[in-house]
Formats: C-alpha cells, sequence, structure tokens
C-alpha cells in the first residue's frame, strides 16, 4: 500500500503552491497521513497566520471523515441534519471546502488542507494537489 511520506508531501504541495502562484493568493498548504499526524506545513510569504491551523484542520478533517471538507457545508448549518458537528473533536472539524483526501487503491492515505483566501480558491488549491497525486499514482 502506498504511504504518504515527506517527498510525496512535498510533490503536492509545490503543486498546490503554484496553482496559488498563478491566481495570486499566498496559502497554507497541509499534507496529513492516513491517521491525520502532520507529514507537512507550507506557508507562503504573507499567508495569514490563522491559514495554519485551519489548513492542518481541513486536512484531518478529511481524513478523519473520509471526505472533502466542502461536503459538509450544507449538512452543517442551523437546522440542518448535523447542525454543531464543527464543535465535536475539539473543534477540529472543519465544515467548508478546502480539504480534500487523497484516495490510492480505494484507500485514504492522507489529505491535503489548503487555506488562505476564498473557499473556492482554497479547493481550487488544494485540487491542483490532487491532481499532481492523482497523476503520480494513475499514469501507467
Amino acid at each position: 500500500m502506498t504511504k504518504m511520506t515527506l517527498d510525496l508531501a512535498k510533490e503536492l504541495i509545490a503543486g498546490a503552491e503554484k496553482e496559488a502562484k498563478s491566481i495570486g493568493v499566498s496559502m497554507v498548504i497541509s499534507v496529513v497521513d492516513e491517521g491525520g499526524n502532520l507529514v507537512a506545513v507550507h506557508r507562503m510569504d504573507d499567508a495569514w497566520l490563522a491559514s495554519i491551523d485551519i489548513a492542518q484542520n481541513k486536512a484531518w478533517t478529511s481524513v478523519a471523515l473520509k471526505m472533502p471538507s466542502a461536503n459538509l457545508a450544507d449538512a452543517t448549518v442551523p437546522a440542518a441534519e448535523l447542525y454543531g458537528l464543527n464543535t465535536t473533536n475539539n473543534g477540529r472539524l472543519v465544515v467548508f471546502g478546502g480539504g480534500i483526501p487523497l484516495v490510492h487503491d480505494g484507500k485514504v492515505i492522507g489529505a491535503v488542507g489548503v487555506s488562505g483566501s476564498t473557499v473556492p480558491h482554497d479547493i481550487q488549491v488544494a485540487e491542483a494537489a490532487v491532481k499532481v497525486f492523482n497523476h503520480k499514482f494513475l499514469a501507467v
């Protein structure tokens, strides 16, 4: 089984940073392993300090629930089925986009979390990391 390594995390971060630069936004990019343990975090120059924690928690959320953090947005608004979910797990669950699990052979082996801009930009930059991941493992 493929494992998340520091070398792999660096490749994913490089792909995400390239995308962030292309849209002109400083981001924090985090990569965690299958247990939600931090493998790497990268804060671009002038990225928000608050984004360090947010990016790590987006990645952790995606591993913990095996889904993109964006999938939780509609279900966690007031009166929705999962309202208050973000108050569980010591407040680590993030219920908006920017965290995406990394899946290889049907198993979540880690996740990327991105923070530093609008939710659509965070998702766009996280998707760039996922694209690098998929290209690396789907290319034959």
